[in-house]
């Protein structure tokens, strides 16, 4: 192997997590134990994502194999990337090695040497001997795994190369407050009003890193709250938002209860803005915001035919036969929330018990639920599309929702990243995340974090004492 160079030995939950992970270390090499092989054959079957991942790996590595020849194995095979795979391209690629002999790493002798994380440092304690002269490093989504490789003196690290930002603090977050001198540093400012919205130019300062749909606000008595409707040449369009606070202008009987929720309404009602993503502890309001401006818009404004609600269930991508039923009766017992919000939009003030009933067969009608599992293919025409619990899907999963949207379609993505249920899923790798980090910049989305709990003074009290 190359001096200078190091040697990632890759584990089966990182190629099972991203099966580019081969092609991402740039001049460096990879070396897989045949430990790791044989638990990617033994996970191949099935029709999860995880198993589609190790048949895509097995893909990866055989096309590698026959390119590189019968002496390339023991010679090391260059690792060139597959046509038509868009990855940013090294200078200089490395090789792939194979272990092609049992290692004997007396280290672990004695420790359950059948285990399948034990015979992956045993291998890589014989690959650190044979390559004194090379760094060796092991990659794993395992933290276990990654102490284990610390007590025995094997550097270990985590796969970061599909992290959407290096911190979850440094997320956007959709609002900004502005400086009490706001308008004493902008001088230039040209105002006018349109279609009953009072509107704002002015000259974008290097200080002020703004992104199309984003909310600023002044607190305090001059209490402003204006979003970018416009960004273009350095000069930003500002636009005073609509109030949905007031009793007069709620969306379905839903008001904001705070400022981060009327900006989400502001959002959510805007036909200009096509993918919304909202993130938020429980009680922040996100479903049912989501929902209310939903009915709004297909019910009394027809702009989309009907309301599609979908959730990432833990199980995502593997078979919901074990419930009776059809699909929708399948996903209902995941709906529980859909189904707690529908209680607090479907009350009519007359009518009674008949009207409550008669309003909800009709807002039944409008509302689909749908399963994750059988989205690949389809395409959304005129559609209000909800997705809950969007931290738990991956960033591929996302990416094959997003890509369902036909014309006239809206989606919106709700989520909690401090409730993530998928294995190896983190708040820097989430889909949710990766969405709202990718999204900022382009003019048809927008984001908001809501902060504040609006359920209960019990659940508002419980959230912060225990």
């Amino acid at each position: 192997m190359t001096r200078g160079k190091r040697i990632y030995v890759l584990d089966t939950n990182v190629l099972m997590h991203d099966p580019t992970a081969l092609f991402r270390f740039e001049e460096h090499d990879v070396f897989i134990p045949m430990t790791v092989l044989e638990e990617l054959d033994a996970a191949k079957k099935g029709a999860s994502e995880v198993s589609r991942n190790a048949r895509q790996v097995s893909r990866f590595l055989n096309e590698l194999i026959v390119h590189g020849g019968a002496d390339g194995i023991n010679q090391g095979i260059d690792l060139i990337m597959p046509q038509g795979l868009q990855l940013k391209r090294a200078d200089q690629i490395g090789k792939l090695y194979f272990q092609t002999r049992t290692a004997e790493a007396p280290a672990i002798h004695g420790k359950k040497v059948g285990l399948p994380d034990n015979q992956i440092l045993a291998s890589v304690l014989s690959l650190r001997e044979q390559n004194a002269k090379s760094p060796v490093v092991l990659v794993s989504k395992d933290i276990n795994l990654r102490i284990k490789a610390s007590i025995y003196g094997i550097p270990a690290e985590d796969y970061e190369n599909d992290r959407a930002l290096d911190d979850f603090n440094l997320l956007y977050a959709g609002h900004n407050e502005l400086p009490e001198d706001f308008w004493s540093r902008h001088e230039e400012v040209r105002s006018w009003s349109e279609r009953g919205h009072a509107f704002y130019e002015l000259k974008v300062r290097e200080d002020e890193d703004w992104h199309p749909h984003q909310f600023l606000y002044m607190p305090g008595e001059n209490q402003l709250e204006l979003r970018v409707a416009k960004l273009r040449g350095g000069v930003a369009t500002l636009q005073i938002v609509e109030d949905y606070s007031k009793g007069s202008h709620t969306v379905w009987g839903v008001g904001a209860r705070n400022r981060e929720q009327n900006f989400a309404m502001n959002a959510l009602m805007d036909p200009e803005v096509d993918f919304v993503t909202l993130l938020g502890t429980a009680g922040t309001g996100k479903t049912l915001l989501a929902l209310a401006a939903g009915l709004a818009q297909t019910m009394d404004q027809q702009r989309y035919r009907e309301i599609i609600m979908t959730r990432a269930t833990v199980s995502v991508g593997d078979d919901i036969g074990f419930l009776p039923g059809t699909e929708e009766e399948k996903m209902t017992p995941w709906m529980g929330a859909l189904t707690d919000n529908l209680e607090v939009l479907a009350t009519p003030t007359e009518g009674g018990a008949w009207g409550r009933a008669a309003t909800n067969d009709l807002l039944a009608s409008r509302i689909k639920i749908r399963s994750l599992n059988f989205m690949r293919g389809r395409t959304f025409l005129n559609r209000y599309v909800i997705i809950d619990e969007a931290q738990n899907l991956t960033p591929k999963q996302m990416k094959t929702l997003l890509t369902r949207a036909g014309p006239g379609t809206k989606m919106i993505c709700l989520g909690n990243v401090e409730q993530i249920d998928t294995p190896y899923l983190t708040e820097t790798t989430s889909g949710l995340t990766y969405a709202v980090d990718r999204f900022k910049v382009w003019q048809h989305s927008a984001h908001v974090t809501l902060r504040r709990g609006e359920r209960s003074r019990l659940a508002d009290f419980a959230s912060e004492v225990l």
